[in-house]
């Protein structure tokens, strides 16, 4: 088997030619809108047990990489002014060779006869349009593809042996079939071939206490070796 880490949400940076669109929008770009707030930090302990790792620094308001072309939100409010050659322009430049390093990866591997678990790391807010999101920790996955399923279930219980108070529920947030990179790489890959399950950390803990978070990171990656 082949393990995968990718962070589509990684940091907020705003790349130069589109710095002026924002220029009010400091406070957003440091929001969890702007980034999964930790997330980077899970990714860099990750990608050390990967066999091959991504991520993207580029804000998600300049583009969406974990969602589809058709999505509405694939461009935020402030990207909005563009033309319709310059949004091509960032799909070129951000979109799609993000996406195409991960295919080809996948596809490699697939072509030599392994199997892939692909592991996607994210963030979300403690409360969001006045609601508690009443959760540590989400796993992410298919539940029509069994060994996703089967793997979050592995984690999580190796998660509670060493944190049993930490509250982890499945397709939390949101749903695991919601329209994401994942979703079309499981259109890509049968079930044997390809599994990917999202990990969701409730950004109280990166915006916490340091030693917690740090904590927290060591048992996420080393119960995510136990499992595999």
């Amino acid at each position: 088997m082949k393990v995968l880490v990718t962070c589509e949400h990684g940091g907020n940076k705003i790349p130069p030619e589109y710095a002026t669109a924002f220029k009010q929008a400091r406070r957003i770009l440091s929001s969890h809108r702007g980034y999964d707030i930790g997330a980077l930090d899970l990714f860099n302990r990750f990608s050390q047990i990967a066999d091959f790792s991504l991520v993207s620094t580029t804000s998600r308001l300049v583009v969406e990489l974990n969602r589809s072309l058709l999505h509405p939100k694939l461009f935020s409010e402030f990207m909005q002014p563009l033309s319709t050659a310059q949004a091509e322009q960032v799909l070129l430049e951000h979109y799609y060779p993000y996406r195409e390093k991960i295919l080809k990866q996948v596809t490699e591997w697939v072509g030599q006869g392994f199997q892939v678990l692909h592991l996607s790391v994210h963030s979300f807010a403690p409360e969001l349009n006045g609601k508690v999101r009443k959760a540590d920790l989400g796993l992410l996955y298919d539940p029509k593809r069994e060994r996703e399923q089967f793997f979050a279930a592995r984690w999580r219980q190796q998660l509670q042996l060493v944190q049993p108070a930490i509250k982890i529920r499945y397709n939390y947030p949101t749903k695991g079939t919601s329209d994401g990179f994942l979703t079309q790489l499981r259109r890509s890959f049968p079930k044997a071939q390809y599994a990917g399950v999202e990990l969701e950390v409730n950004q109280k803990f990166p915006e916490g206490v340091p030693e917690e978070w740090s904590a927290l990171q060591e048992h996420l990656t080393n119960s995510f070796n136990k499992a595999i």
